[in-house]
């Protein structure tokens, strides 16, 4: 199990860094503000869920 979450985290974490910096660059070229404002969004849901990964493995390890 700490096998899984210690894949997990850093996938998730990579997942929100790539969808920041491809909103970045799409609110810098000038592109649709709807996407970009999709891709903003979906980073914040990717960086609650990385949280929430590391919050369940940090609870883990305390056991």
């Amino acid at each position: 199990m700490y096998t899984l979450f210690m894949i997990l985290i850093p996938v998730a974490m990579l997942a929100t860094l790539g969808v920041l910096g491809f909103g970045v660059f799409q609110m810098i070229r000038g592109g649709d503000p709807r996407r970009a404002n999709k891709l903003m969004q979906m980073r914040v849901v990717l960086q609650g869920l990385a949280l929430i990964l590391f919050a369940i493995f940090m609870m883990m390890l305390k056991r």
